[in-house]
């Protein structure tokens, strides 16, 4: 028993406690770790998966899955090379990637909630759907992106904190808000922790499941608007690895896979270590076919300590 509590506790801040062996590990092996010009690059690299990994965070908190995330990124940066390359604007860019982003949510949410089709064949089918899109708008080619506003939001700072992860860190703000204040933050925890009982308390759980894949696919087209601004293009070929971060990311933060339990500030540590790991094993020189490795195990460990949280 008392070996099950010690677990308990590591398993609540398992997220933090391998964020800081990380630090320790990586700059007590390379002292460039923790440099000021490190830092800030691997702030602006996580605040794109930060963004991802909170829109992946409303939908496991419902005990759904998102597995178009990243194929939705995409498709709303080609939108945003679109538009902006039609010589409609940077503004009208933004806004059309972000609907976009959350137009492709709504498809997978009435599907989920109204069709009664699982979440998992879905978004798996929406993930395809969206990339070979994004690729027939493009015909397979990058837009350039030269605008000066962008790029400042991907340069800009204050201090070592780049625009991007201000955005970053915005949007967490909100969404914990959301999820711990507001009425239907309420619902989406009770929807995910059973949805039988919310609906008997009255609880709309189709509309909260819809919403929630909105949110999704909405905070995967500004994620879009982040990626381009830091690539400066619009690339249509979509990077799985987002998709497969966000989903660990969320795991390492302590969100419940089945529901019904949920943080915003875990899964952004998540994000954070991830991009760590990452970023620490290429400045020891470690070779990329190994960092897929790591973080496999990472997530492993922390899918282990989950079963332990209280």
């Amino acid at each position: 028993m008392a070996a099950f509590r010690d677990l308990s506790k590591w398993a609540d801040w398992a997220a933090l406690v391998g964020l800081i062996v990380l630090v320790i590990v990586f700059q007590s092996l390379n002292s460039t770790f923790l440099s000021a010009g490190n830092i800030r690059s691997m702030l602006v690299a996580a605040a794109i998966l930060i963004v991802l990994t909170i829109g992946q965070t409303f939908v496991v908190a419902t005990a759904g899955i998102d597995l178009s995330i990243a194929s939705i990124m995409t498709l709303s940066a080609v939108v945003f090379g679109m538009v902006f390359v039609g010589g409609l604007g940077l503004p009208l860019a933004i806004i059309a990637a972000i609907i976009a982003g959350a137009l492709v949510g709504w498809a997978n949410g009435l599907l989920i909630a109204r069709g009664k089709i699982t979440d998992f064949i879905v978004t798996l089918a929406t993930l395809s759907a969206a990339s070979g899109l994004a690729l027939i708008l493009s015909d397979g080619k990058p837009a350039t992106i030269i605008s000066a506003p962008l790029l400042k939001l991907s340069t800009g700072a204050v201090g070592i904190i780049g625009y991007s992860v201000i955005i970053a860190l915005v949007i967490a703000v909100i969404a914990h808000v959301v999820l711990f204040h507001t009425r239907f933050g309420t619902h989406v925890l009770a929807t995910g922790g059973n949805v039988e009982a919310a609906n008997a308390t009255g609880v709309r759980t189709e509309r909260v499941k819809t919403i929630v894949y909105v949110i999704s696919g909405l905070l995967a087209g500004v994620a879009a608007v982040l990626l381009v601004a830091r690539v400066g293009a619009a690339e249509p070929a979509a990077n799985t690895a987002f998709l497969l971060n966000s989903v660990a990311a969320v795991v390492l933060g302590g969100v419940s896979l089945f529901g019904g339990r949920a943080t915003i500030i875990g899964p952004v540590i998540g994000a954070l270590l991830l991009t760590a790991l990452v970023n620490g094993l290429t400045l020891l020189g470690v070779s990329q076919f190994y960092q897929p490795l790591a973080v496999g195990i990472v997530v492993i460990l922390a899918a282990f300590l989950t079963r332990f949280q209280k």
